[in-house]
């Protein structure tokens, strides 16, 4: 089994860990208030859970989430993430996270903005095109009629290979959507994003609906950049 370390265990986070143990792996939390903040969630999950640093959680992490607000990705620590797999679930807000001039301008994504502070780890983005709630519920073991599909993307094959393994061990097949480039594909407000997996997103958005690899692949393939739409 892998030790996942999570820097940010807010909805998101929060969530994979639940996922994480579930399936029989040991989580490493953290967040930006400190390790005392998590003691409720550590409690919940149990022993295979522990609350740490950022720096701690980078460190310990075979695998590494990263699951912070956008405005933070700076603060990521750089040197405990070297060589390693970094998930990075972040979406672009303006209204939260300031103006970014290179993503207003869709020259690039957020999840290469990452991949460019973490120059010496190896980033594949996923997890950020579904809704908490619709993560936690829509899980389902391997071969499952109903089970549903997210999308990676990742400029290094291997990495993509592993997050791939992981995400079936959560419950989750994946659909490979190539680079990191390829992201804008399902960030926000595509076709391919968080509505996709509800099943009536004007009148009960929290219902969950099963999101297999072909609708997801027509999804993404529907996709237009903002200045397109």
């Amino acid at each position: 089994m892998t030790t996942v370390g999570l820097i940010g265990s807010g909805n998101i986070g929060g969530t994979v860990a639940r996922l994480a143990v579930a399936a029989g792996h040991d989580v490493v939390l953290s967040n930006s208030r400190g390790p005392e903040t998590l003691k409720e969630l550590v409690d919940e999950l149990g022993p295979r859970a522990r609350a740490a640093t950022p720096a701690e959680a980078a460190a310990a992490g075979d695998l590494v989430v990263v699951t912070i607000p956008l405005r933070a990705y700076r603060d990521v620590p750089t040197a405990p993430l070297a060589g390693k797999i970094v998930i990075d679930t972040n979406n672009y807000y303006p209204e939260r996270d300031g103006r970014f001039p290179e993503l207003d301008d869709e020259s690039t994504t957020t999840s290469e903005l990452v991949q460019r502070h973490l120059p010496e780890s190896r980033v594949v983005k996923t997890f950020n095109n579904i809704y908490f709630k619709h993560l936690l519920a829509l899980a389902r073991p391997a071969g499952a009629a109903d089970r549903t599909a997210l999308p990676i993307a990742g400029d290094d094959s291997g990495a993509k290979a592993t997050v791939t393994a992981f995400l079936d061990s959560l419950g989750y097949d994946a659909v490979d959507v190539g680079p990191l480039a390829e992201g804008w594909r399902y960030q926000r407000d595509t076709s391919a994003y968080a509505a996709l997996y509800s099943a009536d997103p004007v009148n009960d958005w929290e219902r969950p609906a099963p999101v297999d690899a072909e609708k997801l692949r027509a999804a993404l393939a529907a996709a237009r950049r903002y200045a397109d739409s």
